[in-house]
């Protein structure tokens, strides 16, 4: 099963550390691999409005579908940005 998922507001080098935490092994400059997944990670600059840009990672998540949803959910909770 495959899945892409974007986040904004973190950079490729804290997204790998997240995925590390969840067990996963950094195999590349972009790619992370862990006991039945493995993730391949982009990054671009996004524009919000007129003046603002974010960093946006996207993650290609490869593996079974039951490995995938939980650690999807829990990167996810890792890498929310809230504002305040």
């Amino acid at each position: 099963m495959e899945r892409e998922r974007s986040f904004r507001g973190i950079s490729v080098r804290a997204a790998i550390g997240y995925l590390e935490n969840l067990g996963g092994e950094q195999r590349g400059e972009s790619t992370v691999e862990g006991d039945g997944w493995a993730a391949t990670l982009s990054e671009e600059k996004v524009t919000i409005g007129p003046s603002l840009q974010l960093n946006e990672v996207t993650i290609e998540f490869d593996g079974d579908p039951e490995t995938l949803e939980p650690l999807i959910e829990k990167f996810a909770q890792k890498a929310m940005r809230a504002g305040g």
